[in-house]
């Protein structure tokens, strides 16, 4: 079983009411990777600049992740994004975007990634999404990510994109946005008539919602004191998803939703942590334990109300 990821493998520099960080392993594929790497073998296509040194190499060895598709572009910089986070941490706010050698990006897959079972691909311009997509014809399986930027600037690629997928996880603004939908679950079922077999839309500290032709699931969030960096949450829930996809031979409605909550657990951990601090050093007990977790939260026995009567 494998799972290609596509997107951005960056620095980040972060301040939070917890914290500050100057430089630290960042990126879509990244945060992806990780996750998804504790429920399979994972092929990271990207590109970094020679300023990407052996220590954030060190994290991807040691989580197995097969990088051979990530380009080194020589005298080049990796992409930098620098962010401040205040009191509501769903809030990013962005202080610098230097793109670098991601600018220019054009996603070069070698057969042993276009042979995975899996593909997702992370929060790129769409017509390259839509690229990489053609180069998988035969991926079981293909989930997607998109922004506000893009649907604000490229709506009908972001669509046509959409059309070639069978999953999208986007947050519950981009579901409105996309849609002109106030309404989540309008909006979900306007998002599965473009032939989606699956949308899931993540909602922050409320949690994930899976919407599929056949029902509807409700994941919760996992209840933390102290969150230190959201920051790539939302691509580590994504790597928990489709991890766990990826490591059965059946997709459907029952593997999904415990999907969904694979995706929460890993979430759950990414944001206890500066960066990818705390899922690098994540191990197996730690996820049985918080999945178990989750299944007594959202636990409760079958016993019908009877109404008492008057004696």
């Amino acid at each position: 079983m494998s799972l290609t990821v596509v997107g951005s493998v960056a620095f980040d520099a972060l301040e939070t009411p917890f914290g500050k960080r100057e430089k630290i392993l960042g990126g879509a594929a990244t945060h992806f990777g990780l996750s998804a790497s504790f429920f399979t073998q994972v092929n990271a296509v990207g590109v970094v600049g020679d300023d990407f040194g052996d220590e954030e190499w060190d994290v991807f060895r040691r989580h197995h992740i097969n990088t051979n598709d990530i380009e080194v572009v020589p005298d080049g910089k990796t992409f930098f994004w620098r962010g401040r986070y205040d009191y509501d941490m769903n809030t990013a706010h962005t202080l610098d975007t230097q793109l670098n050698v991601f600018e220019t990006f054009q996603p070069k897959l070698s057969e042993n990634s276009k042979d995975a079972r899996l593909l997702f691909l992370a929060n790129i311009l769409p017509t390259l999404q839509k690229q990489v997509r053609e180069q998988m014809p035969d991926a079981e399986f293909v989930a997607m990510d998109t922004m506000n930027f893009w649907i604000s600037s490229m709506k009908d690629a972001v669509i046509e994109t959409i059309k070639v997928c069978d999953c999208i996880i986007i947050n519950d603004a981009e579901a409105r946005q996309l849609t002109e939908e106030p309404s989540i679950y309008k909006a979900a079922r306007a998002i599965m008539d473009l032939g989606l077999k699956a949308v899931v839309i993540k909602r922050g500290e409320y949690g994930a919602t899976l919407f599929t032709r056949d029902g509807y699931f409700a994941a919760p969030a996992y209840p933390l004191e102290s969150v230190f960096d959201p920051t790539g949450a939302g691509d580590t829930f994504a790597g928990g998803f489709m991890g766990y996809l990826a490591a059965h031979t059946e997709i459907n409605d029952e593997t999904l939703r415990r999907a969904m909550i694979y995706g929460s657990v890993m979430a759950s951990f990414n944001v206890e942590k500066f960066g990818t601090e705390r899922v690098d050093g994540l191990d197996y007990p730690e996820i049985n334990e918080r999945f178990r977790t989750f299944k007594q939260m959202t636990h409760f026995d079958d016993i019908p109300f009877e109404r008492a009567t008057a004696a």
